[in-house]
């Protein structure tokens, strides 16, 4: 008997931006899900992860990992439960992670699936402190950042999914924390929730020098997922054999020309060299995918502690997404990014 007719919401590119994403480079079509065959599992989609990495996918330029091609949905990790199942691995019921896009339900043959792990406050976790940006964290600071005992670090968007985790785990590691984040909300949030020893706002006129004042004694680890005004105040700050590692660079997404100002290069290339500055960039499934197990095992005692502590900012609705994804790369979000697209 063939399997009840299945109708599947997507959100699929129609055109590559120019500049920042706006909502016509976006369509929500509707279309129906052939029959399952041995092997496969029809998934429905409870939770899916915005994350600034996407902005990349909608381009063609050369990169680390296909574009999305014009017509085909966007693309994403997300939490679904198995609805029915043709493979012994998978139960009806069961919840799982993976890379199933901006859509109501997928097929899968299960291969690059991960179970949610059990007993979670919510399993929208696994997309984000148990979940890439939480192992992006975790494997950037701990593999390229070294963190030694007494020193000091600076990260960017330190109410963001990633820039949480780094400062709450160089914390743990005892290190001194400075953060940097949009607005003065964030910053309480961010000091006073998180534990950071400060945060300056970016959006201040004298951040450059309210950044130089918390961190007196230098900056030995600058981890990096913004770029722009914040690595321009960082950069002199730096210690001699001080680590960059590089997740991503979210003020230069959108751009379509080079910065104002003089050319960064020379500056750049002189203090790499002279003060011998560490500065590696990194994908994180590609080059510590093997590493999971890990990082679940440092971070989920942590989170279930509370040494670690998190904040989602949950959209509702599929199509919500793209409006949801342009203020992201806005700064609009505060926590990680999730659209709940159904019920779990």
């Amino acid at each position: 008997m063939p399997d009840a007719l299945t109708l599947n919401q997507r959100i699929v590119l129609v055109s590559r931006p120019v500049g920042a994403p706006t909502p016509e480079n976006f369509r929500l079509e509707r279309e129906a899900l052939p029959d399952l065959a041995e092997g496969q599992v029809l998934l429905k989609t409870l939770y899916l992860s915005l994350d600034p990495y996407m902005r990349g996918r909608m381009s063609d330029a050369p990169s680390y990992a296909a574009p999305v091609a014009i017509g085909e949905v966007m693309t994403g990790g997300a939490v679904s439960r198995v609805e029915r199942s043709l493979n012994p691995k998978f139960h009806e019921g069961d919840l799982v992670v993976g890379a199933t896009g901006w859509q109501s339900h997928s097929i899968s043959d299960g291969r690059a699936l991960i179970p949610v792990p059990s007993g979670l406050p919510s399993p929208s976790m696994a997309l984000g402190v148990l979940g890439m940006p939480g192992m992006t964290a975790y494997m950037g600071l701990m593999d390229i950042g070294q963190p030694k005992e007494g020193e000091t670090l600076v990260v960017a968007a330190a109410s963001g999914a990633v820039g949480s985790v780094v400062g709450q785990v160089a914390r743990i590691k005892g290190l001194k924390v400075v953060g940097v984040a949009g607005g003065a909300d964030k910053c309480r949030y961010v000091v006073d929730e998180l534990g950071f020893d400060a945060c300056i706002d970016h959006k201040r006129a004298d951040f450059a020098e309210q950044l130089a004042q918390a961190c007196g004694a230098g900056v030995d680890i600058y981890f990096e997922n913004v770029g722009g005004k914040v690595f321009d105040a960082v950069l002199p700050l730096l210690n001699p054999k001080a680590r960059i590692p590089v997740c991503g660079l979210i003020a230069q997404y959108n751009a379509q020309e080079a910065p104002p100002g003089p050319d960064r290069m020379p500056l750049l290339q002189r203090t790499l060299l002279t003060k011998r500055v560490r500065m590696q960039g990194f994908i994180v499934f590609d080059d510590y995918g093997d590493r999971h197990s890990e990082f679940a095992k440092a971070m989920a005692p942590w989170v279930r502690d509370g040494k670690v502590k998190f904040r989602e900012d949950v959209v509702e609705g599929l199509e919500q997404a793209p409006e949801a994804f342009i203020g992201l790369l806005e700064g609009r979000n505060f926590g990680k990014l999730v659209v709940r697209v159904a019920n779990d």
